[in-house]
């Protein structure tokens, strides 16, 4: 099918080299978990079931770094135009996906793959559009997706603005740093999508890594694949249609000193069968000062270009970002 990334052939060598070398560690996964999951209608309600809302959310971040919100406020129509068009748009031929006209937008909105991969560990079979909410709105030739994004960033970015301010009062932040650094554009959409595998054992479907962001808010599809890692061992989540999964990013980690976790997770490849979500990364703008108020302080303040600008640096001497462990005093 002319939608398809060449893997195969963009990755021949790899393959050939590295097919069977290692199995990918997804086959010793025997355990697959429910997330915590929170009913987040009750944070309309008075004391008490509001007060426990907001305890439960406080908990999973710390101790799961993720948790699953139904009852979220996202309407199934919006939800159900948004894979329409996340569809329609991967759907299209590969050539035009890797076409910078196509959206009019930079050359880095469509990824797939890993073109710096030396061994097949190092590959993600899967392609990506990454939407800055500051591109969106230059989306002239795709009106239809443009709509659906802008109403999706418009009803994500509150939702997430609430649950990092829920989250900011056990940990000593003024719920008014979220509003004033979390400026309206300085969060981003992508849309995932994980086509059949046929050398799934072997490969990631989404390389482990940890969020940057504060927080990452996923609408996924029934198919599943998303492991985190818990206790030493990975897990597999079991996927919720009804849910929005919620999950802790390193930006959070840092402002909360460790209070809550930002948790290594990867999604594994399937062989028969493709996989879509839908993610909203809520970030800070490129100035904000990420600092802990909480004493004593693990992680000497920084800001997220700083932030970024040391991934970079790390991927390139590395093959991965090394992450907070960079800001450690």
């Amino acid at each position: 099918m002319d939608y398809e990334p060449p893997f195969m052939e963009t990755y021949k060598t790899l393959v050939q080299k590295h097919i069977g070398d290692s199995k990918n560690d997804s086959v010793s996964v025997v355990e697959t978990c429910e997330l915590p999951l929170i009913d987040l209608s009750r944070l309309a309600l008075e004391h008490p079931e509001r007060d426990e809302c907001m305890r439960e959310i406080s908990e999973a971040a710390s101790h799961w770094g993720f948790f699953q919100g139904v009852n979220h406020g996202i309407s199934q129509e919006l939800l159900e135009s948004m894979q329409y068009e996340q569809r329609k748009v991967f759907y299209q031929p590969f050539v035009n996906k890797c076409s910078e006209s196509v959206f009019g937008l930079s050359a880095k909105t469509y990824r797939w793959g890993n073109p710096s991969a030396t061994n097949l560990r190092q590959l993600s079979w899967s392609e990506a559009f990454h939407f800055p909410l500051t591109d969106i709105s230059r989306m002239d030739q795709h009106m239809s997706l443009r709509s659906s994004l802008e109403a999706f960033a418009t009803r994500m970015a509150p939702l997430a603005e609430s649950l990092a301010e829920i989250l900011a009062c056990k940990v000593n932040v003024k719920s008014s740093y979220f509003p004033q650094n979390c400026l309206p554009k300085s969060s981003y959409i992508r849309l995932n999508r994980y086509p059949p595998c046929p050398i799934s054992s072997n490969v990631y479907g989404l390389l482990p890594h940890n969020d940057t962001s504060f927080l990452t808010i996923v609408y996924q599809d029934h198919v599943g694949g998303l492991q985190l890692l818990k206790d030493g061992k990975w897990i597999g989540v079991k996927p919720n249609p009804r849910a929005l999964v919620v999950n802790v990013g390193d930006l959070f980690q840092a402002l909360s000193n460790d209070v809550y976790k930002s948790i290594k997770h990867r999604v594994v490849a399937a062989e028969r069968v493709e996989r879509f979500s839908i993610a909203f990364f809520y970030c800070p703008s490129e100035q904000a000062v990420i600092q802990s108020h909480i004493k004593p302080t693990m992680y000497r303040k920084f800001t997220l270009r700083e932030y970024r600008e040391q991934n970079q640096i790390d991927v390139k001497q590395t093959g991965d970002k090394v992450g907070l462990s960079r800001f450690v005093l």
